[in-house]
């Protein structure tokens, strides 16, 4: 048996919380992607909640065998006023705090189930695909990427 999928997940969340210890730093600029796109540091924190509930509420429902919940979330395509928030050191641990839990949430359900993370579930993707799918959450967080106190270009 391979190892559970839900890895990726808490990988990436590794990730995630990574970039995040630097967000504090934000000089309060929007940082622009794809000539469109306006992030901010609140604004890739809640994608990356948004994300990890929103999957885990699938993958939920699949293994309950009951039809997914599609989401309503507005998504990275609107920044809502709360995204405009200074992103402090307490927003770091909470998002730690909420983050690691959603990720030992699928480590534990994955677990429960590795006779089904490959079985087909047409239209949805597989549970496998679903983790690799969420460990993608670390698009948001690099969306901000990795910020330093008094410079506002990101460290590439």
């Amino acid at each position: 048996m391979t190892d559970n999928p839900a890895h990726l997940i808490t990988e990436a969340i590794d990730r995630c919380l990574a970039l995040a210890a630097t967000w504090p730093a934000w000089d309060g600029r929007p940082i622009m992607t794809d000539g469109a796109n306006v992030w901010t540091p609140s604004k890739a924190a809640r994608r990356v909640q948004d994300h990890l509930v929103d999957h885990l509420a699938e993958v939920e429902a699949l293994l309950a065998g009951a039809v997914p919940q599609p989401d309503a979330w507005h998504g990275r395509m609107v920044t809502l006023e709360s995204d405009w928030a200074r992103f402090t050191e307490l927003d770091l641990d909470e998002a730690r705090s909420r983050w690691t839990r959603l990720g030992q949430a699928y480590l534990n359900r994955y677990a429960t189930a590795p006779d089904a993370w490959d079985v087909p579930r047409d239209p949805n993707w597989t549970l496998r695909q679903i983790a690799e799918h969420v460990a993608g959450i670390t698009w948001y967080a690099e969306q901000v990427g990795e910020l330093r106190f008094g410079d506002s270009a990101r460290i590439r």
